[in-house]
């Protein structure tokens, strides 16, 4: 049987979320002197071999293909019968149910000291499903060994799960870290990793109170653990942040609020009536707004304006049409039109629609106020809207317009 050694990641992995500290390696033979494989595969032995006219790359490829030498992946994705590759395979599930979750515990260490998180996670998760097997093909321990061998399966339940969250983290899983946590405290309590990754992982999700219980249950543990207290300083920063974060949006929340009642105070005062259809326009940031001051019942009301032209399907989008401007005013900016190449639009007439579905001629010396306030006008969904015609045709697009209405009322 194997030895009973129970290996945790070392504390350095949990000095931050990061993790990149670097992994010293093995130091190289003293008689070897710095020389790579491919140098000493340069300078091998001169004779006739199966190899000796391969290159470098060529015979390391070829290896690579061997069963041996293959990595877990390429295991997996073997779709010839082999069956060497069946046995290695069967390899990993040798020995006893803690010596099998030992292999893989191994193997998910070496891959986090490379940082490879998602094939480590695979290394655990394979380990906890061998723990949680009730039946399996691994060996059973002698009569004498059963009492030792429940206690290695104990315990390696705790390291992989404790070791699976730090992949979990590094992963941005951070409930599942959250959940590999809570099974690594079921075994022990008192595992400071687990409150820390927990901790870690509850922060990430922005779960303040949650992440200052678990920090804070891991201080009681050990009180002295610079890792603790540095993500103890990171949540309760995290904590003002928020805090702050949150009393700007009640704050602007409640502004716009203000500002809403106000502006409704103003259109009521003027008596402006307003209303909304199914299928509302993209107006993007124009609005009706007072100005200067939105909170001010003395500022002035501005309402975005759309001049349309229908005989010609052409229109003009005033964002921003102070009420006490006259119509002239803005026509006079507007006018001569550039799409006009026959000078129609010299003499035009303006019409509004009105609440009862017909249409109003609306004089051009006349603010937007008093078009607005004269009792037969209104306002749909936030936009002000008025038709532009020539003088010489608008007589023809009234009777266009009224023949369009009845024959929608016949068809009703």
């Amino acid at each position: 049987m194997a030895g009973s050694r129970i290996e945790e990641l070392p504390d350095d992995f949990d000095e931050s979320l990061s993790l990149n500290k670097a992994v010293r390696g093995p130091e190289a033979p003293p008689n070897i002197n710095n020389v790579s494989l491919e140098d000493l595969y340069e300078k091998r032995l001169d004779g006739k071999n199966p190899i000796s006219d391969k290159s470098f790359e060529e015979v390391m490829f070829d290896m690579s293909k061997t069963p041996l030498f293959m990595n877990e992946q390429d295991l997996a994705n073997q779709t010839e019968e082999n069956d060497l590759i069946e046995a290695i395979k069967a390899m990993q599930y040798e020995g006893t149910k803690s010596e099998i979750v030992q292999g893989f515990k191994d193997q998910g260490n070496e891959a986090v000291k490379e940082k490879h998180w998602a094939d480590a996670k695979e290394f655990y998760t394979k380990g906890i499903a061998v723990l949680n097997a009730k039946e399996g093909k691994w060996d059973q321990p002698k009569p004498e060994e059963i009492e030792d061998e429940a206690r290695k399966v104990t315990a390696l339940r705790e390291v992989v799960y404790v070791n699976r969250a730090l992949c979990q983290l590094e992963l941005r899983n951070y409930r599942s870290t959250t959940l590999d946590c809570a099974q690594a405290l079921r075994v022990n309590p008192r595992n400071v990793k687990a409150h820390y990754r927990s901790a870690s992982a509850l922060l990430a999700l922005e779960k303040i109170h949650e992440a200052l219980d678990v920090c804070y249950r891991g201080l009681k543990i050990d009180e002295t653990n610079v890792a603790l207290k540095k993500l103890l300083d990171k949540i309760r920063s995290k904590s003002e942040a928020l805090e702050a974060r949150d009393r700007k949006r009640r704050a602007e929340q409640q502004r716009r609020e203000q500002e809403r009642i106000v502006l409704r105070t103003a259109l009521a005062a003027r008596e402006i009536k307003m209303r909304g259809s199914d299928k509302p326009p993209d107006l993007q940031d124009a609005m009706i707004k007072l100005s200067p001051d939105p909170l001010s019942p003395k500022s002035m009301l501005e309402f975005p304006v759309m001049f349309l032209y229908p005989l010609h399907n052409q229109t003009d989008f005033v964002k921003a049409w102070a009420e006490k401007d006259a119509m002239w005013q803005h026509l006079s900016y507007l006018l001569p039109l550039p799409w006009d190449d026959k000078g129609e639009y010299k003499e035009v007439d303006c019409y509004m629609d009105t609440r009862t579905g017909g249409l109003i001629k609306v004089g051009k010396k006349l603010t937007l106020l008093e078009l607005l306030t004269n009792g037969k006008t209104e306002i749909v969904d936030g936009l002000v809207r008025i038709y532009v015609l020539p003088v010489s045709r608008a007589k023809e697009w009234i009777e266009d317009v009224k023949a369009k209405k009845e024959k929608n009322a016949m068809r009703s």
